[in-house]
């Protein structure tokens, strides 16, 4: 998933640490609330009001998110992203990003997502 211009992150993911850039009309959600994928998705159903009938399998998150993204231009900022998915095994963390490649190279609407890692005091 790396930028064709060499730099290791694609162009719809921001890494950030202090100084993020504005990510105006985001959904912010909080990493440390996602520790695991049942609780990403009820986060994100929460935050993007996605249907009630979502599944908890990456499929489901991706076609509920292709969906919404056929509405219009997505952004997601999610702070405390070191958090994201820390409960789960090894690699899902990984298939989420797949994931999301996969939205914002084929979704009809542009998809960002913003991860903050906050700076330790």
């Amino acid at each position: 998933m790396a930028a064709p211009d060499g730099d290791r992150s694609p162009e719809w993911l921001t890494v950030c640490r202090d100084g993020c850039p504005e990510a105006r009309g985001a959904s912010v959600l909080a990493g440390a609330t996602m520790r695991s994928r049942p609780a990403l998705v009820a986060a994100l159903a929460d935050a993007l009001t996605l249907p009630a009938h979502l599944g908890g399998t990456w499929d489901a998150l991706a076609d509920v998110l292709r969906d919404r993204l056929d509405a219009g231009p997505l952004t997601l900022l999610i702070d405390d992203a070191g958090e994201l998915l820390a409960d789960e095994p090894a690699g899902q963390y990984d298939l989420l990003l797949a994931v999301l490649d996969d939205l914002a190279t084929t979704a009809p609407h542009p998809l960002r997502v913003v991860l903050h890692h906050a700076s330790p005091p």
